[in-house]
């Protein structure tokens, strides 16, 4: 018998985009050595994105679907239908067709291969064609320092579009962690991967629920995640600023005794001032950013709510 592949898909408001996505996938399945089932996952949509799945599942059976209580997040969507997957495989792809279904077989080739088989094949972006500039400038940005910053080692342009063994799915189940960020668990977990690069693809309708903030949300949660090299930066730059405000403070104790008129260095007195404060504000920021990920760890929260699935 074939094996089963399992196609994980998170969507949040994705009603123009399923039944594409759903034609696409059936077009491509004749190329593929396995079965297949469809793990869709409505993260709490607002508009008929459930009522279109419901639909598919009556007249396809291979299909499945859980829907939230409310909106978790995609990093919520992923865990929720990494854990609703039952296939040998895996593959973990977003409905908007910028993760190109037509690349599944080249995928599952890898790592079906009875000679030397991967444990998992990724894929990353050669271009970023269409994107806004401003957008791919930070995105390159981001990569270059969580790379400098980690030992996790996150590629650039990599996409959550990946095809993944049994065993290495099981390993990202394992990992309960509240505050998650995929693209460093995938890479955490090691095993042994191959990466495909494609161009960049527009989507296929629809609006993208990425806006420039929430991405630079992601971004700082991946950095908190997978780095405290913020906390010893903040701990090295609090000894400079130590010594430095003892220098100073020798300077103007030496220059009130010589001169007798302290008062005539208060603009710069004020500006070390700020200047320090500032940086101690930013020190506490820095330590309040990783408190709050461990205060949220440590209530153990469900890291979704299912309304109802089947």
């Amino acid at each position: 018998m074939k094996p089963l592949l399992s196609l994980v898909v998170p969507c949040f408001n994705e009603e123009e985009t399923i039944p594409i996505f759903y034609r696409e996938i059936c077009s491509v399945e004749p190329k593929l050595d396995a079965r297949i089932e469809f793990c869709f996952v409505d993260d709490g949509s607002r508009d008929r994105t459930l009522n279109i799945l419901k639909e598919l599942r009556k007249t396809d059976p291979r299909v499945h679907y859980i829907s939230f209580s409310r909106n978790f997040g995609k990093e919520a969507a992923l865990l929720a239908g990494l854990e609703m997957a039952g296939g040998d495989f895996v593959a973990t792809m977003d409905v908007d067709l910028q993760d190109p279904p037509s690349l599944l077989p080249e995928m599952l080739s890898y790592v079906t291969d009875p000679e030397d088989p991967y444990d998992c094949v990724a894929t990353k972006r050669s271009t970023r064609a269409g994107e806004p500039p401003i957008r791919s400038f930070f995105s390159r940005r981001f990569y270059q320092l969580i790379n400098r910053m980690s030992d996790t080692e996150i590629m650039d342009g990599a996409r959550d579009y990946r095809l993944m063994c049994r065993k290495m799915v099981d390993a990202i189940i394992a990992d309960k962690e509240y505050n998650r960020f995929s693209k460093g668990i995938f890479s955490w977990v090691g095993f042994r991967t191959k990466w495909l690069s494609y161009e960049n693809v527009e989507r296929s309708a629809g609006q993208t629920k990425w806006s420039f903030f929430k991405l630079f949300g992601y971004a700082v949660d991946g950095i908190l995640a997978y780095s405290t090299l913020p906390l010893t930066l903040a701990s090295y730059a609090g000894i400079v600023l130590c010594l430095i405000a003892l220098i100073f403070l020798v300077i103007i104790v030496v220059r009130a005794l010589l001169f007798g008129d302290p008062v005539a260095g208060w603009p710069s007195l004020a500006s070390i001032v700020i200047f320090i404060g500032g940086m101690e504000l930013l020190s506490q920021g820095i330590i309040g950013l990783y408190i709050s990920k461990i205060y949220l760890e440590t209530k153990k929260r469900q890291n979704y709510i299912i309304k109802e699935q089947e």
